[in-house]
């Protein structure tokens, strides 16, 4: 009996690759399906959006479509388009990331507006002193030291690996010289004083982890996301340390979750910090109080 020979499939389009994928996407329940197909492939062709939108007919060779689909499989594990990129833009820059560092998020760009208001606001240019605790990626501290180019900072952090990712992305973002990073548990050991300091704990409580989308309850480190039972504990060891280390007239900008404004706030005032709950509660644009600004007295 001869053999059956099965035909070769023909190449993919472009288009009918991104239709493939973007329904099967929808299919298993990914609200941005559309946009994510067309990141995936963009990014294994290696186009840019205009280029995309010009190329519908481009056929994808053998190789392009092994890599695609390989791409796919991640993203239909529930892994994020940040993580298999490797890179996420934040405040206009783009930062490598890595297993210990946290995707960052749109709302944590209210801690960089904020802390350089504050920087423009009080603080003498030259020598304004920066501490970003918990630093991760190091996007907080990198992003405000390139928009106020007379600071300098510390990021500080508990995981080595973080760590080097946030020196790599200080030298991709040209500030290098201005940035240092050490490793310690929050505040603890710091023997300098800031003029600002800037933190995104963990603030989930531990008992909602395994609530959160899959994307961040199976990928983000669970280090920056426990925040203890009451989601509390790393805010309330910053808020202890953090008077002790800013100088007169310093400031302390910190990010919560939802609900945890006025906890925070009260922890701030009880440790000697002035909290003004009508100015001082930032909420973000999704209306949520998202950061509390405290200040130690001149």
């Amino acid at each position: 009996m001869a053999e059956l020979q099965l035909a070769p499939q023909p190449p993919q389009t472009l288009r009918s690759a991104f239709n493939r994928a973007a329904r099967t996407l929808a299919a298993a329940g990914i609200g941005t399906a559309g946009l994510d197909a067309r990141l995936l492939l963009s990014h294994v062709l290696g186009l840019s959006h205009e280029d995309f939108i010009a190329a519908p007919a481009r056929l994808l060779d053998a190789a392009d479509e092994a890599r695609f689909d390989a791409l796919m499989a991640r993203r239909l594990a529930g892994e994020p388009i940040a993580r298999i990129f490797g890179v996420k833009e934040f405040w206009g820059r783009d930062f490598v990331l890595g297993a210990e560092t946290l995707v960052p998020r749109p709302e944590s760009e209210l801690l960089v507006e904020a802390g350089l208001d504050a920087l423009r606001d009080g603080t003498p240019g030259e020598s304004a002193r920066v501490a970003d605790v918990g630093t991760g990626s190091g996007c907080l501290l990198i992003s405000i030291l390139a928009d106020h180019q007379s600071a300098h900072g510390l990021g500080v952090d508990i995981s080595l690996s973080a760590l080097r990712i946030a020196a790599a992305n200080a030298a991709r973002h040209g500030v290098a010289d201005r940035a240092r990073f050490v490793r310690a548990n929050w505040l603890e050991a710091l023997a300098p004083k800031f003029d600002l300091i800037v933190a995104n704990p963990p603030y989930v409580p531990s008992a909602a982890i395994a609530a959160l989308p899959r994307e961040v309850a199976r990928f983000d480190p669970a280090a920056a996301l426990d925040g203890g039972w009451d989601g509390l504990a790393a805010i309330r060891a910053i808020a202890t340390a953090a008077p002790a280390r800013l100088n007169s007239g310093g400031v302390l900008l910190v990010e919560v979750g939802a609900g945890q404004a006025h906890a925070a706030a009260g922890l701030f005032a009880d440790h000697g910090l002035t909290v003004d709950r009508g100015c001082d509660v930032m909420c973000d644009l999704s209306g949520i109080a998202r950061v509390v600004r405290g200040r130690r007295a001149r």
